[in-house]
């Protein structure tokens, strides 16, 4: 994906996570790019604590697409996916991974809340452990603090 297709993705997934928001959920979001970066196949809210969106998302994509074609697609989510949701995107074979937000600058708005215990564990080092040459792009600058106002707002009325 080109630095513009990227930016245009994680606007897109900002813009799930604020509709989960809207609907009483945590502000997670996330699409599955195909291998062109442009076509959008799939979108996935955050659902609840254990149903995260990226988890979501991939189980749906496993179901629906072979894995062929999602080793060329990429998850584009708003927040680096926790082991879960890394694991999970592992299994799927989906192979690219573009997120905005890091989890240990989520970790730092969110503290210890008791609705998301985050995990101080970098997707990177979940991947490192498998077997699969996954493609990882993220924090992204450019979005970053986009993401992140919808956190910082989110977390404070908790």
């Amino acid at each position: 994906m080109t630095p513009q297709q990227i930016q245009q993705a994680l606007r897109r997934a900002n813009a799930v996570a604020q509709r989960a928001l809207e609907q009483g959920r945590h502000p997670f979001g996330a699409v599955l790019v195909d291998a062109d970066g442009e076509t959008v196949l799939l979108e996935q809210g955050n659902v609840d604590s254990v149903d995260h969106a990226e988890a979501v998302l991939a189980r749906v994509a496993a179901k629906r697409f072979d894995p062929q074609r999602l080793w060329g697609c990429t998850l584009v989510t708003t927040v680096e996916p926790c082991a879960m949701c890394a694991g999970t995107q592992y299994w799927a074979h989906i192979g690219g991974l573009v997120y905005g937000m890091s989890e240990r600058r989520l970790l730092e708005m969110t503290g210890a809340h008791a609705e998301n215990p985050t995990l101080d564990l970098p997707c990177r080092d979940v991947f490192s452990r498998g077997q699969k040459a996954m493609r990882v792009v993220g924090p992204v600058a450019e979005v970053e603090e986009e993401i992140a106002a919808l956190h910082r707002d989110f977390w404070r009325s908790r």
